[in-house]
């Protein structure tokens, strides 16, 4: 038993050491301690309780993540299990912070619910969706969220609106406070078949625009305004641009793939590499859309 688990609060939850986080691009280094709460109390108990100079980060679905090879210093929280549940709420839906944002779109379907099929499109769970503002195809969260239930560093509960979240192009001005736990999302009345098309159409041109049968993420890059970061890119002459085993991908130059064996500082070289050149040739300075942890 590592020291540093010996100084942290008795849980009902799971600890675990020198646990392997590999994101959707297969590459990460370990968590120095794992912490896998049983519920909201149990979360909150480990909050109001850890050593405050203990470092603690949050981790969802790690689908628009590239964990660093030397991994992670401290506790890294992780959400699951009762973190996950989705329930309907006349036409709304509650949706677990863990819950993943293409099963919210599936239970949308057969609660007949239109307006949250897009969920369909963001890879990763509610909780990363709604810290990043996630969207696709003209809709993002900040159009479906109507409050959502948080806790702070302190372990206390807060029930937050949408109007409280201030929220912009691909983020919001409160998420490195607090760690979201559950979510209500604005539903309308339609029919399973109408919302069952839209998520076959949302799904079919992901399938023709991006590599998502590679080992790859979300977007690497946010869109600057008024321009596309895939144009850039490629006008850039970074189509295909490799390091080590990263590649910036063909389909898509806004997605880096992982060709078998790349590292996660493979990764984040390509894509400083590429941001690099972005600036030189169009004066942009493209800002990264993936979390780097560690």
């Amino acid at each position: 038993m590592s020291e540093l688990i010996k100084k942290l609060p008795k849980v009902r939850g799971v600890y675990r050491e020198n646990v392997e986080l590999k994101s959707w691009f297969d590459v990460g280094g370990k968590a120095e301690i794992l912490f896998r709460p049983a519920d909201i109390a149990d979360l909150q108990d480990f909050l109001k309780n850890c050593p405050k100079e203990i470092p603690i980060n949050i981790l969802g679905a790690a689908s628009n993540v590239i964990v660093r090879d030397e991994g992670v210093k401290g506790v890294v929280i992780r959400l699951s299990g009762e973190f996950a549940k989705i329930a309907q709420e006349e036409e709304n839906i509650r949706a677990g912070a863990a819950a993943l944002c293409g099963n919210v779109a599936l239970f949308s379907r057969n609660a007949a619910l239109d307006k949250l099929a897009f969920l369909t499109g963001i890879p990763g769970s509610i909780g990363g969706a709604i810290a990043m503002n996630g969207g696709c195809y003209g809709s993002d969260v900040s159009q479906i969220l109507i409050s959502a239930t948080v806790i702070d560093f302190d372990g206390n509960l807060i029930e937050l609106k949408n109007s409280d979240f201030g929220f912009f192009y691909r983020g919001n001005k409160i998420s490195k406070n607090f760690i979201f736990v559950e979510a209500v999302l604005k539903g309308e009345k339609s029919t399973a078949e109408i919302v069952s098309q839209k998520i076959s159409e949302l799904n079919k041109q992901r399938e023709q625009a991006q590599p998502i049968r590679a080992k790859t993420g979300g977007s690497t890059f946010k869109n600057p305004q008024n321009n596309s970061a895939w144009k850039l890119i490629d006008e850039a002459g970074c189509r295909g641009m490799i390091e080590g085993d990263a590649q910036i991908s063909e389909k898509h130059c806004n997605f880096m793939i992982n060709l078998g064996k790349a590292s996660a500082n493979n990764l984040i070289d390509l894509g400083n590499k590429v941001k690099k050149i972005v600036k030189e040739k169009s004066g942009i300075d493209l800002e990264w859309e993936i979390k780097i942890l560690g």
